[in-house]
């Protein structure tokens, strides 16, 4: 089942997703996004690392390195 998280001010649920991305240098980065429906690359577990937090304003999840 793919990582997912529940806005505390709207109630939705939202996704964790990852793609890679090449820059334009071409270093290679992992992309980490949230979305409404699981899709291709959902992931199953979040990032070592990372923290999720909410938005106060908008309610929508965050991802954040912890710190």
């Amino acid at each position: 089942m793919p990582f997912h998280v529940v806005s505390k001010k709207s109630g939705k649920t939202y996704y964790l997703h990852a793609r890679e991305q090449t820059l334009r240098n071409g270093h290679k980065v992992t992309l980490y996004y949230f979305s409404t429906q699981p899709r291709e690359g959902a992931i199953d577990e979040l990032p070592k690392g990372y923290v999720v937090s909410e938005s106060d304003r908008t309610g929508l999840p965050i991802l954040k390195k912890n710190r």
